[in-house]
């Protein structure tokens, strides 16, 4: 009798363990979640945040890494600075690379920008305030990223980019919304 009893609060102590556990581990899945969105919506808040800016950010527990490519040297911090606040985000692993000043490739943004949210085909993305194509120019060499309605779109921004006279090479890491 005493063993079986034994055996009953061992396994009751067992499961509340492992429900602890799960819980934990849906509180840190929320909790990541949580601060995705957050910082998410602190980078598409900042004011100078443009077309010819690109960051992008993963998550891990309580660090947050940002990526990606910028005109503006202060936007590089304000996009630090921004996250650090966030409630759950103990570190900030800033790799975000600041472009070199170049009026040559000041020139190419220009220029690609109208070619590409000029055309017809692609002037619905230049509606709103946070243009869905990015267009990042480092020494002629142009990328394009975010998103796009369909592979058309894509395969297009890239024709109408790989048009502008002055440029090196164009690769299109634009990515296809899923419907």
């Amino acid at each position: 009798m005493q063993r079986k009893l034994a055996v009953a609060f061992i396994t009751l102590l067992s499961l509340a363990a492992f429900g602890v556990a799960q819980d934990r581990g849906q509180s840190s899945a929320r909790s990541q979640e949580r601060i995705t969105r957050e910082v998410r919506h602190e980078l598409l808040m900042l004011p100078y945040f443009g077309v010819f800016d690109f960051i992008a950010f993963k998550v891990d527990g309580g660090t947050v890494t940002l990526l990606g490519q910028v005109v503006r040297p202060s936007l590089k911090s304000d996009a630090e600075n921004a996250i650090k606040h966030i409630e759950g985000v103990e570190k900030v692993d800033n790799q975000i690379l600041v472009l070199p000043p170049s009026p040559t490739d000041n020139s190419l943004r220009m220029r690609l920008y109208r070619e590409i949210y000029g055309y017809s085909g692609l002037e619905k993305y230049a509606l709103g305030v946070q243009k869905p194509i990015r267009i990042i120019v480092n020494m002629g060499r142009v990328t394009l990223e975010g998103v796009v309605d369909n592979e058309s779109d894509k395969n297009l921004a890239g024709l109408r980019a790989n048009t502008v006279p002055g440029i090196f090479s164009v690769t299109n890491n634009l990515q296809v919304s899923p419907q």
